[in-house]
């Protein structure tokens, strides 16, 4: 499944030329993505279908006063295109550098002759916009003629899909860099996802050698997670050798990489009903009722819901009311009882809606249950306090034992940032030995899970290799403490939130007291305390907190719960501190240091 990146790279600088050389001084530079990704879509798919072109213009010719739809002869293998697309137009891009001085013309005549699903494609790139400065600045010839270069060999057979969609990635990272914008949401490195689908399709993979399953991710970007996790799964000579029927499904609200992860799925063979525009959390594209089996996904962090929040909000401004079942759950009250909330995040990162998202459309454990894989920032860990709905989401996830494991990669693994992230498994169906237990595995280190790239893609600056995958999915089946790996309680990650007083006093240092002779509460040393769930309250507070304030107490009719997961602190190591002697002398090494430095600048 490795793909060898560096080998797509001049034909990725060639496709970059065209802007270059064609697109200077007619578009600005955050416009050429604008013509760039579409036609490269295009030329893909005109390669694809040259091979049939006379066939499919023969069946056009001889049906189409005789039938009102031809699609599903224009697409089958004897009369048509064998593919699930078409184009009725007299032109391939070829021929159309054989009439220069009608080129415009007939450009419009080749994008009017594609099937409806093209036309969808084209739409949402919102291509047919170029034309009219394609023909007043008479760039047309020049852009096909581009095009057609033997240097840009686009067709299927050539690139695969999984490296055509990393083309498509490192264009929109270099459009994006070129232009400061902010680079790559959809952008998972190719070993992380390979990371990802094993982790989610080896611990059944006896379970899937047949039968039909779904793979869903709501995030799709060019839909590199799907076409690869099915690969994964299928590949005759692969781990898994599957012979079961995959169908891929996606959701995307970009409209470019709808329209690139469109025309792989056509290209492939895939269904393309089965990728959907628009915002999966307010237009959710699918059946309600449809289940998945498998979903993957690297969610957008640090992004806005605002829009969504909108469109969800049954009440007002102010108090947010989401009628969906998606997002209104039950989960423990600190009585213990279960207790109906509307589990949203904060509106300036909805990472973990996407989540609630996923585990509403599981199979049932009857139906053979779901499994998840799912990228994610540190904040999806621990933001939030306690009573919060994103620390609730986290409650609800494992009050019903669905956290299977979170990896912390190393930094510098994606292109567009070089914080810290972490891959989330989930499942409801574990494995008898993780019944109500997480596990965390801490693969950060460089040195030990990531080798340097030789170089950098964006802010990525390290890669996984084969042997890093197979040592944190050894990690993963091993199931057993280390150094790199802990194993906990799901309850271990819950904590009571009490609220302490003090009383008032005045200024002879008495206690002031209300009306029925209780303690008046000081404002201003109210504080919280945070007691893990499988201590006793007032064990806790007798321990922690009387012995610094004798005249303390908690409301034990206002708690809250909270959840957190902070990873970082299960794996730290102590480090003695320095001998006062060894820092005394490196202090004046450095003052003689740069004392020195100092007198060569005056002098």
């Amino acid at each position: 499944m490795n793909l060898d990146t560096q080998s797509l790279q001049p034909i990725i600088n060639f496709i970059w030329t065209v802007a270059d050389d064609v697109l200077i001084n007619k578009y600005l530079e955050n416009q050429y993505q604008d013509v760039i990704l579409p036609m490269t879509v295009l030329r893909r798919l005109d390669l694809a279908l040259e091979p049939t072109k006379e066939q499919v213009l023969k069946t056009h010719n001889e049906f189409k006063s005789k039938m009102d739809n031809l699609a599903g002869l224009l697409t089958s293998k004897d009369h048509g295109s064998g593919l699930e697309f078409y184009n009725t137009s007299p032109y391939t891009m070829k021929m159309l550098l054989d009439d220069p001085k009608n080129i415009d013309s007939n450009f419009l005549d080749y994008l009017n002759g594609y099937s409806e699903n093209v036309q969808d494609i084209i739409q949402k790139f919102k291509f047919r916009n170029q034309l009219e400065t394609f023909e007043t600045t008479g760039i047309t010839f020049s852009l096909l003629e581009k095009f057609c270069n033997p240097k840009v060999e686009l067709s299927p057979e050539k690139i695969s899909p999984m490296a055509m969609g990393y083309m498509f990635e490192d264009l929109i990272r270099k459009f994006n860099e070129k232009t400061n914008a902010a680079a790559g949401r959809h952008f998972t490195p190719r070993e992380i996802i390979e990371l990802m689908t094993h982790l989610v399709y080896l611990p059944v993979k006896d379970k899937i050698q047949k039968g039909t399953y779904l793979v869903y991710d709501p995030c799709v970007g060019s839909g590199a997670m799907l076409t690869q996790s099915k690969k994964f799964a299928t590949n005759p000579e692969g781990e898994i050798k599957s012979k079961a029927s995959f169908h891929l499904y996606g959701q995307e609200n970009t409209g470019e990489m709808y329209a690139v992860c469109k025309s792989d799925m056509l290209l492939k063979g895939e269904d393309p009903d089965k990728i959907q525009f628009g915002s999966t959390l307010s237009k959710y594209g699918f059946d309600p009722n449809l289940k998945f089996n498998f979903m993957l996904t690297n969610p957008p962090y640090g992004t806005s819901w605002k829009e969504d929040q909108k469109e969800l909000n049954v009440g007002t401004e102010k108090k947010i009311e989401i009628n969906d079942t998606r997002f209104n759950l039950e989960i423990k009250n600190f009585k213990g009882e279960l207790e109906k909330k509307c589990l949203t995040s904060r509106v300036d990162d909805g990472q973990l809606m996407f989540m609630l998202h996923m585990l509403s459309k599981m199979k049932t454990p009857k139906d053979g249950g779901s499994r998840i894989a799912s990228v994610h920032n540190g904040s999806a860990l621990f933001t939030g306090d306690a009573g919060t709905g994103t620390s609730g989401i986290r409650q609800y996830i494992l009050e019903n034992d669905l956290l299977e494991c979170i990896i912390q990669l190393p930094n510098d693994m994606f292109y567009n940032t070089g914080i810290a992230t972490y891959v989330w498994i989930l499942s409801n169906k574990k494995a008898k030995e993780r019944k109500g237990k997480v596990q965390l595995i801490n693969a950060s280190s460089k040195d030990l899970f990531s080798t340097k790239m030789r170089k950098p893609l964006g802010d990525k600056r390290v890669e996984l290799s084969p042997n890093h995958i197979l040592d944190i999915q050894n990690l993963y089946f091993d199931f057993e403490e280390s150094e790199h790996s802990k194993i906990f309680d799901n309850e271990d990650f819950g904590y009571y939130q009490i609220t302490t007083h003090r009383p008032e006093k005045d200024e002879n240092g008495k206690i002031v007291k209300d009306s029925k002779g209780k303690a008046i509460s000081d404002k201003n040393l109210k504080d919280t305390e945070n007691v893990p769930i499988k201590e006793n309250i007032d064990a806790y507070f007798k321990r922690e907190v009387v012995p610094f304030a004798p005249d303390a107490w908690y409301d034990k009719k206002k708690m809250k719960i909270g959840y957190d997961i902070p990873l970082t602190k299960y794996f730290y190591k102590y480090q003695e501190l320095r001998d006062l002697d060894i820092i005394s002398k490196q202090i004046i090494k450095l003052e003689k240091h740069t004392d020195g430095l100092l007198k060569e600048i005056i002098n």
